[in-house]
């Protein structure tokens, strides 16, 4: 069997020979994730705009407390303060984040985007040892 004999180089962090933009990927789901959760979180703490004719966006549904005849425990009361947020999102919304985060498949596209772990199956680990799902945060 013939065998080629490839020098070992010290990688550094993101060092690599490739010549393609390896890195646009991760950054994409970065930024797409990113711009969820913030728009998540401001839909769902914002509490206006979320009904249009028959229409209730996800994000509020089902309709907890409000003025719709179809709302779970009524009109808002009185005494409850006007600042305090509750809304159906603020029910639901961890369901999908926790699947994201728990969903085995899409993990590698988290350790990649947002941890740059690995940065890629060819670029230089910033570590020297590789530690996996065995570690915080997933």
């Amino acid at each position: 069997m013939s065998s080629i004999d490839v020098p070992v180089r010290d990688n550094r962090f993101g060092s690599t020979s490739r010549r393609d933009f390896w890195w646009v990927q991760p950054l994409l789901t970065f930024l797409g994730l990113s711009l969820f959760i913030v728009y998540a979180t401001w839909a769902a703490f914002q509490g206006k705009h979320y009904r249009f004719g028959p229409y209730l966006s996800p994000f509020y549904s089902p309709d907890v407390l409000g003025d719709a005849a179809h709302s779970w425990f009524g009109a808002w009361p009185h005494w409850f303060p006007s600042w305090a947020a509750v809304s159906g999102a603020l029910l639901i919304l961890w369901a999908p984040g926790g699947f994201r985060l728990t969903c085995y498949y899409y993990r590698g596209a988290y350790y990649k985007a947002f941890w740059a772990d690995p940065p890629s199956c060819t670029v230089g680990e910033p570590r020297k040892s590789y530690r996996g799902e065995s570690s915080f945060p997933l």
